[in-house]
């Protein structure tokens, strides 16, 4: 379904939902954060990719909301298998993204939820239960709110790539190769910062930094973003300046400009 067919009514009922999804993984998140100890459980046999509760439960909680309101929609999720639908709608959940994160205290993490068709995001959230910011993006929503109140959301302009603040999550980015890539891009940059989860790229959406890279990472890690940097005017693509629906090594820029600068480099790697 693409989105000139959805009508008022059904663009109301998705932004709704989706709101009530967040709502019921805040819940359940919070009750685990910073509550003493947490199990935790690594999706590896060698290394350390955790999984909680916390991460499990959330996930249960917005499939029960999504199910409720929207049966005919299909449902992908981190945690659980996938829920075939029927609309050509297909909601995409990361139910604490930043587990690592999550479970050291940090209130870097977030909560990812996405509505895609078949080639392009409908609508993003990316919502951070403990500071109490929803980013949202899509159906001519760009906005946050938060203990501020609400603001309009837009990537910065104007920032050459000398100037430029660039963020990844881990500083070894992925392989080899990846890490070379992104320290050779983050070396032209005014300033690099690492360790921030799902929470860079609403930093991009709300104007105060100007690249994330990352690399290896699935479509539940970058859908929610997508939509809600795309609706405040910045671009999402893989290296080689394609769609990056599915996940992989990610580019986020707030000006097509930066993005262009940032591919010279990168996709040569």
């Amino acid at each position: 379904m693409n989105v000139s067919e959805l009508s008022a009514e059904m663009r109301a009922e998705i932004i709704a939902t989706a709101d009530a999804a967040a709502e019921a993984a805040r819940e359940i998140t919070l009750r685990y954060f910073r509550g003493g100890a947490l199990a935790t459980e690594s999706k590896q046999a060698v290394g350390f990719d955790p999984v909680t509760v916390a991460d499990r439960g959330s996930e249960q909680a917005m499939r029960a909301v999504i199910e409720a309101r929207r049966p005919d929609d299909g449902i992908v999720g981190e945690e659980f298998g996938p829920k075939a639908g029927t609309s050509g709608l297909t909601w995409v959940l990361d139910p604490i993204d930043g587990t690592r994160g999550f479970i050291s205290g940090t209130p870097t993490w977030g909560v990812l939820i996405a509505l895609r068709n078949a080639d392009s995001v409908v609508y993003g959230v990316i919502d951070q239960p403990y500071i109490g910011e929803r980013f949202v993006g899509g159906l001519g929503l760009s906005e946050l709110t938060g203990p501020l109140g609400k603001s309009a959301l837009a990537a910065r302009r104007g920032v050459a790539l000398d100037d430029a603040v660039i963020y990844t999550t881990f500083p070894e980015v992925g392989s080899e190769t990846e890490g070379k890539a992104f320290h050779d891009l983050a070396g032209r940059c005014k300033l690099t910062r690492y360790g921030m989860d799902c929470y860079a790229y609403a930093l991009l959406a709300a104007g105060q930094v100007d690249l994330v890279v990352e690399a290896g990472l699935q479509s539940y890690d970058i859908l929610g973003p997508i939509g809600v940097i795309e609706a405040a005017g910045g671009i999402v693509t893989d290296w080689q300046g394609g769609p990056v629906l599915e996940g992989g090594r990610v580019l986020a820029a707030a000006s097509k400009e930066l993005h262009e600068a940032a591919l010279a480099v990168l996709s040569t790697y």
